[in-house]
């Protein structure tokens, strides 16, 4: 499954629980998602911008946004933990990824991602974000 397929899906399960009352937040965890849905969108802005910038930008970008879930993380417990624990796995290609040319050094199995991939990647965080966002004013 593909990295927006697997975000898809936990924001979904997430959305479901909160909205069905499964999952009741504490006012911690509100802050916490709202503060998480904030910095995500400070680090990928909207698809036009982004397409706009250089690979290497739009790289920095998203490992932004997965440090930003890796902090966020650190700093809760239970549900709201083990969904951006997944979302943190989801994003894990991103680490693997690189912007410059590999020239004659080794690149520890690095790969250059497609314009695809990074849309795709951005378009995940988005969606996120929007999870993020409304869970924590439900």
């Amino acid at each position: 499954m593909d990295m927006q397929s697997v975000i898809e899906d936990l924001a979904e399960e997430a959305e479901r629980l909160v909205a069905d009352q499964v999952w009741i937040l504490s006012p911690a965890e509100r802050t916490a998602a709202a503060k998480a849905a904030a910095d995500l969108h400070a680090a990928v802005g909207p698809s036009p911008s982004q397409q706009t910038l250089t690979t290497v930008d739009r790289l920095e970008h998203l490992r932004e946004a997965l440090a930003t879930v890796a902090i966020a993380l650190a700093h809760v417990h239970g549900r709201l933990a083990w969904f951006l624990g997944a979302a943190a796995t989801a994003f894990t290609p991103v680490l693997h990824w690189r912007a410059l040319p590999a020239e004659e050094g080794a690149t520890f199995g690095a790969v250059q991602p497609t314009p695809l991939e990074y849309a795709e990647a951005e378009d995940a965080v988005r969606r996120l974000q929007r999870a993020l966002t409304s869970i924590a004013t439900a």
